[in-house]
């Protein structure tokens, strides 16, 4: 018999990948809350979303086994209150915010692991003394407690960009703000920590030096297991844009070991159990310092790819194992190729899209490199800037997963691909 997981924000990209996972014969996937829902520009009230997704498990004839989902916020703290409603497995709503809420995840992070902690402060950007409250050195990060993907991320170098950043923020931090306040709302929150809403920002020293990665991994029965480490390559202006994510990460087995005892020691201090995560490292190999960027309760769906490459399946199988309390037994190096990358193809100013890759160049690139898959985020006749929650210096528009023998083979590859797909994007409509 099959067990039904409902998938929150399920598209047709994942949901091919689910559909070819070693054990999909015995599940059965259902939508819950459309990825139009739960990506539109504008969110409507979590309250209707929750009251949508209720409707329609009250009304499921058969079995409710799992709810699970790979997206960042809102998906990420909904599953929580669903899990919790239907009496399935799975972290409670506190333990996921003590991951994503920014500052009280940094006011409990520097409790278990200070060695890992930046100077960090709380900023109310609608404080008109918050530039002179700052207490900071420049440069310093400037970001919401809530957010994704980047979004209204600043790299505060100067109190000119101090200025010009907080008024960008004050007019759309909103777009998360209101609906994280609806989650938090559903919390109980410690009496130091409730006032800081989501119309709150949080500065942060600057930590990107050295190396990044993301680890993958899982927490069950108290017990933290990490699977696969994925190197995150940046570029662009302050390296504040990723450009590709390549697994196995190339980062040495010592300090892969330290990141892994440190996420472990802060993930069982926060409660959060029976659930994935992923954690985002630096690690400065000039003093050999470690720091946490930050902890996302799910998998990183932009990792599926890689490890079912590299590993032989997609990590998918991982969330499901989970979430039914099952073990799981991830595969390791099973797969056709031994790294491979997700790259990112980005342009850096606006401009107004004149032509994207025509579907003949895409299936021509597939062919000549086997397993690769490709992603247009652009149409013609479209404006950079009215693509939705993207960082604050580039615009992502496509990307590409590609595997190969080594790297050097990735990267020629990749440069390859990308000489069979034709953009015109230019800075005028005519032009």
């Amino acid at each position: 018999m099959s067990s039904n997981i409902f998938v929150v924000g399920l598209d047709d990209f994942n949901l091919s990948q689910l559909r070819s996972l070693r054990h999909a014969n015995e599940y059965q996937f259902h939508s819950l809350l459309s990825y139009q829902a739960i990506k539109r520009p504008v969110l409507k009230p979590i309250e209707h979303l929750l009251q949508q997704a209720y409707t329609k498990l009250d009304n499921f004839e058969g079995s409710i086994d799992a709810i699970v989902g790979y997206w960042d916020f809102p998906v990420s703290t909904i599953l929580p209150i669903l899990r919790r409603r239907y009496n399935l497995p799975g972290p409670d709503l506190e333990a996921v915010l003590k991951c994503e809420h920014k500052y009280w995840s940094r006011c409990l992070q520097i409790e278990v692991a200070p060695e890992l902690v930046p100077e960090f402060q709380l900023v109310n950007p609608f404080d008109p003394n918050a530039e002179d409250a700052i207490e900071l050195e420049f440069p310093f990060w400037l970001k919401p407690i809530k957010s994704a993907s980047s979004y209204l991320g600043f790299k505060i170098n100067n109190r000119k960009v101090l200025t010009e950043s907080l008024a960008v923020i004050r007019d759309r931090i909103h777009r998360f703000a209101e609906p994280f306040n609806d989650i938090l709302k559903q919390a109980d929150i410690p009496s130091h920590i409730a006032p800081v809403d989501g119309n709150y920002c949080i500065a942060e020293g600057i930590i990107s030096r050295g190396g990044q990665c993301t680890l993958e991994g899982y927490v069950q029965k108290g017990e933290v297991t990490v699977y696969g480490i994925v190197d995150s390559i940046r570029s662009g202006r302050h390296r504040s844009s990723f450009s590709r994510y390549q697994y196995p990460s190339n980062l040495p087995g010592h300090v892969k070991q330290c990141m892994i005892q440190a996420i472990e020691k802060v993930l069982l201090y926060f409660g959060y159990n029976d659930s994935p995560f992923n954690a985002e490292f630096y690690w400065s190999k000039k003093d050999n310092k470690l720091y946490l960027l930050e902890i996302n309760t799910r998998i990183s769906k932009s990792h599926c790819p890689l490890f079912k490459m590299v590993d032989g399946e997609y990590h998918h199988a991982v969330m499901i194992d989970v979430a039914l309390g099952h073990t799981p037994g991830f595969p390791h190096r099973e797969g056709r190729h031994r790294v491979a990358a997700k790259f990112m193809l980005r342009h850096f100013r606006d401009g107004y899209v004149k032509t994207v890759p025509t579907r003949s160049q895409i299936d021509q690139v597939k062919q000549c490199f086997p397993d690769t898959e490709i992603q247009l985020h652009i149409e013609p006749g479209m404006w950079l800037r009215d693509l939705p929650d993207q960082d604050s210096y580039s615009y992502e528009i496509a990307t590409l997963f590609m595997g190969a023998k080594n790297q050097k083979q990735l990267l020629a590859n990749y440069q390859a691909a990308l000489n069979r797909l034709c953009f015109d994007i230019r800075e005028t409509e005519r032009g």
